[in-house]
């Protein structure tokens, strides 16, 4: 006799994706600290161990998953899954690693062109700071230089008065 319903099927479904999710969360804090090259294999690597599905019940179309099918049908030596579970998550992880490498290759030249874009940025800037009227012996001649350094150029129009 069959005592799960398909609510209850529903329910641990959910149930699994919650804290598959939480275990995820937990290893993408764990790699953090890794070079990306290798953090984000491993985070897709995880992502496809926890997240992949396999059939347990033709009949019935009920689905387990791979990673826990493949560990209890090893462990207990129960059932006829274990092979069709790795199959499946061969299957899975394989696909996620092609659109992964999909994804790598068209960030690869737009992260390229950033960094050129950046550098050029902070050489003019460089450029910049060396202003070449600094070596000007009498220096800039321009409306301000009767200003004293301590006078505000920054606040209203203020208003001249002739001195007498």
């Amino acid at each position: 006799m069959d005592t799960m319903t398909e609510n209850d099927y529903l329910i641990a479904w959910g149930l699994y994706a919650f804290a598959a999710l939480g275990c995820l969360l937990v290893w993408c804090r764990m790699t953090r600290f890794m070079w990306r090259w290798l953090r984000e294999p491993l985070r897709v690597l995880m992502a496809v161990l926890l997240f992949s599905p396999t059939i347990i019940d033709p009949v019935k179309e009920q689905f387990a998953p791979a990673v826990a099918i493949t560990a209890l049908d090893l462990a207990f030596k129960v059932g006829n899954n274990a092979w069709r579970a790795v199959s499946d998550l061969l299957m899975y992880a394989i696909i996620a690693f092609c659109v992964y490498a999909v994804f790598a290759l068209i960030r690869w030249p737009i992260e390229r062109a950033s960094t050129a874009r950046k550098a050029q940025a902070d050489a003019a800037a460089r450029a910049d700071k060396h202003d070449p009227e600094d070596d000007q012996p009498f220096g800039s001649a321009g409306n301000d230089r009767y200003v004293p350094q301590s006078a505000s150029r920054t606040s209203a129009p203020s208003r001249v008065e002739p001195r007498l």
